[in-house]
């Protein structure tokens, strides 16, 4: 299933989308961004499927842009790019409300490396790095690298992340908080299985609503924070995820849940 550059299988719940240009390190072309946005939107709309595995083939996870698409038009607008295609994607990544686990297999690199942050859950190989390359380039970072790295792991280490445009290890980049784990390469796939399919059983509809409100922590103050968790709750509250799981507490058993909304 899927298209040419992005390929894409669904099983148990959960949808596997996979970035297929591994011979360019699976670099991002403006075609394959319309085909990992058609699958994102597609999986977003399908009601079996409650969570998002992204990962590349091949060696790397993503290269970022493929320069060699850029290259006829050269970079006086380089803006235009992101407008189009990036900034999208980023938006949809994050406030699409179903889990959206990243499987970084290898390098993740300049925009690469940021739509793999900005998924929910990063796990990634021992081999794997991430390169903030902009910089190598003349360009500053993008894909909302910008506004990620310092949350993520503070300014000072922001800031010599992307200046210096040196390669982060997978191990370090999990010490720092940047990512969730590092496993061995041969682990990759059954951890992010694993993870998947726990999340494939969950209540799908309370964690879109958690990641919604984790989205707007950044942003608010206590007091907004604290009236938006009161809203949120009411929602999750009145939910058929939320009576199964009272109803499964109360009687020791593993609950069922369905991941419908109310």
């Amino acid at each position: 299933m899927g298209g040419e550059t992005v390929l894409v299988a669904s099983s148990g719940g959960v949808t596997r989308l996979t970035l297929n240009r591994p011979d360019k390190l699976n670099a991002f072309t403006l075609a394959m961004h319309a085909e990992l946005r058609a699958a994102l939107e597609a999986a977003g709309a399908d009601s079996q499927c409650r969570v998002i595995v992204l990962t590349g083939a091949g060696r790397a996870f993503c290269a970022g842009q493929d320069l060699a698409e850029t290259r006829g038009g050269g970079t006086a607008d380089a803006g235009s790019r992101l407008e189009q295609a990036y900034n999208p994607l980023v938006k949809f990544i994050t406030s699409l409300e179903k889990p959206i686990i990243c499987a970084v297999n290898g390098i993740a690199a300049g925009a690469g490396a940021n739509v793999a942050l900005a998924c929910d859950i990063v796990v990634a190989a021992r081999s794997a790095s991430f390169l903030q390359a902009f910089t190598r380039i003349g360009l500053v970072p993008d894909a909302s690298g910008t506004w990620t790295l310092p949350r993520l792991i503070g300014p000072a280490r922001a800031r010599a992340l992307t200046m210096l445009a040196e390669p982060l290890p997978a191990e370090t980049a999990a010490a720092w908080g940047l990512i969730w784990k590092t496993v061995d390469d041969d682990k990759l796939e059954a951890e992010v299985s694993a993870l998947a399919s726990k999340l494939a059983i969950a209540p799908t509809y309370a964690l879109g609503l958690t990641k919604r409100a984790l989205a707007l922590s950044s942003t608010n103050t206590l007091a907004q924070q604290l009236d938006l968790e009161r809203d949120l709750q009411r929602k999750a509250g009145a939910s058929p995820d939320a009576a199964e799981g009272i109803r499964a507490f109360l009687e020791k058993r593993a609950p069922k849940f369905t991941g419908k909304s109310a």
